[in-house]
C-alpha cells in the first residue's frame, strides 16, 4: 500500500503539493486528472520517491520513504515503475537495449552493460515475449528515435513492465499521440497491469478516458485533492470543469 498523510512539497514560495491525505491500495487503478499546473507531475513524484516531501510523509507497504537511504531506498523504489511524460528512453539505443534498462538498479552498472553488450538468451526471450504483449515484437533491434510516437510508447511500456514492478506510475504516457491511438494504449496499459496484478496509477488530461477505464478518479486543482471517487460517483459537471 502506498500512503500520503498530509503531504506537502514546496519549490521556494510555490505550493505544488499541498496536504494531501491519499491511499493507493494494492491492484488499484486511479487516474489523476486536473488542468495544466495542477500538481500530478509533483504528486507522482512523491510517490515513488524522486521528490522528497517538504513536510508530511509517504509511506510504501509501512516505510516512510523520506526515511530511507542507500540500499533500501534502492529496494523500495525498485516497486515502483515510472514512465514520465518524455517517456525517458534512449534515442540512439535499439528496443531491445532500452527494455534492458529497466532493470539498471538490480544489475548494477556492470550487469547494465553486459546486458545492452551482449543480453542472454533467457533475457532475449523474455522481452521479445513483452514486446509481443505490447504488440511491436519485430522492432525488437530497431533504434528507438527511428519509431513512432506511438511505437515509443509501447517501449516504455515494455520497460516498466521488464522492472517487475508492483506498481506503475505513468505521467501523461498518451499525450503525444492521437485520440485513437491513446484510447488503444491505455486499454493495453490497463489490461496488462491488470493481467500482472500490478497497481497503476496514471495521470491524463482527457477525462473520457479517465471516466471510460478507471475505477477511481482523483481530481486535482492548485495542489489539492478537490474529487476522489468513482466516475459515476462523482460530480460530472465539477469533474469536467478539471479539464
Amino acid at each position: 500500500m502506498l500512503e500520503l498523510q498530509s503531504a506537502t512539497l514546496a519549490y521556494n514560495s510555490i505550493v505544488a503539493v499541498d496536504s494531501i491525505n491519499l491511499e493507493i491500495k494494492p491492484g488499484e487503478h486511479v487516474c489523476l486528472i486536473g488542468p495544466s499546473g495542477c500538481g500530478k507531475t509533483s504528486l507522482l513524484g512523491l510517490m515513488n520517491g524522486r521528490l522528497e516531501s517538504s513536510s508530511g510523509k509517504v509511506v510504501l507497504d509501512g516505510k516512510e520513504l523520506k526515511s530511507l537511504s542507500g540500499r533500501a531506498l534502492k529496494t523500495a523504489r525498485s516497486k515502483i515503475a515510472w514512465i514520465p511524460q518524455d517517456l525517458g528512453l534512449v534515442p540512439n539505443l535499439r528496443v531491445n537495449q532500452n527494455i534492458a534498462c529497466g532493470r539498471a538498479s538490480e544489475k548494477g552498472f556492470l550487469g547494465l552493460m553486459r546486458s545492452l553488450l551482449l543480453m542472454g538468451s533467457r533475457e532475449k526471450e523474455e522481452v521479445a515475449d513483452l514486446l509481443k504483449r505490447v504488440g511491436i515484437k519485430e522492432k525488437i533491434f530497431h533504434r528507438v528515435d527511428h519509431l513512432s510516437g506511438g511505437q515509443q510508447q509501447r517501449v516504455a511500456i515494455a520497460r516498466a513492465l521488464y522492472q517487475r514492478p508492483e506498481m506503475i506510475l505513468a505521467d501523461e504516457p498518451v499525450s503525444s499521440v492521437d485520440p485513437e491511438r491513446a484510447k488503444s494504449l491505455v486499454e493495453l496499459l490497463i489490461g496488462l497491469a491488470r493481467e500482472e496484478g500490478q497497481t497503476l496509477v496514471m495521470s491524463l488530461h482527457d477525462i473520457d478516458l479517465a471516466k471510460r477505464y478507471f475505477d477511481r478518479v482523483i481530481g486535482l486543482r492548485e495542489g489539492q485533492v478537490v474529487m476522489d471517487g468513482a466516475p459515476d460517483q462523482i460530480d460530472l459537471e465539477q469533474l469536467y470543469d478539471l479539464s
